[in-house]
């Protein structure tokens, strides 16, 4: 059973578009032989990095009880994320923010969006999506495989007080590879 998905048509040129992302993130996410190699920790998040289609990079990630990514998007990436294990919930804005040029934003209200994601649920999502995911179990790792393409060039983390969005800082891959 899969969450309703809102993936958008390919805007970059060539690769893989976020349906065929989520595609990949399902299928993966149901292989049990990858889910089970990745090592989990009590502590923190964990990842193996994968191939995914067409150029494109994925990750499997697990997620102890309470821990979460903090607000941030993938830049120019379209990407897709499945739960495999446990739930996900997601925190979104249904606002495309600027690109660059900017420290701090207040939101427009009625831009927030939450969904859940059960095991076998998927994502999809465009360009400059801002979210925040978190496994909000007290007790339960969740397990996930997420997909992008191009593969991430940077990460761009925000932190968030009421309605104000405020840029914190860039990652590049060499933070988290």
């Amino acid at each position: 059973m899969s969450a309703p998905t809102h993936a958008p048509a390919a805007t970059l040129a060539g690769g893989p578009t976020a349906r065929e992302l989520l595609a990949f993130a399902l299928d993966t996410a149901a292989n049990s032989r990858i889910i089970d190699s990745l090592p989990l920790d009590p502590e923190g998040r964990t990842w193996i990095r994968l191939d995914g289609p067409a150029g494109s990079e994925a990750w499997v990630i697990g997620w102890p009880p309470g821990t979460g990514t903090g607000w941030h998007d993938h830049a120019e990436s379209r990407g897709a994320f499945a739960t495999a294990r446990g739930r996900l919930t997601e925190h979104s804005l249904a606002v495309r923010l600027p690109s660059e040029g900017w420290r701090s934003l207040e939101l427009a209200h009625g831009v927030d969006r939450t969904r859940s994601l059960d095991a076998g649920a998927g994502r999809a999502f465009g360009e400059h999506h801002v979210h925040e995911v978190l496994n909000e179990s007290p007790a339960e790792h969740a397990i996930s495989v997420h997909a992008y393409y191009p593969p991430l060039p940077l990460i761009r983390r925000y932190s968030r007080s009421g309605p104000v969005l405020n840029l914190e800082h860039v990652e590049s891959p060499a933070d988290w590879q």
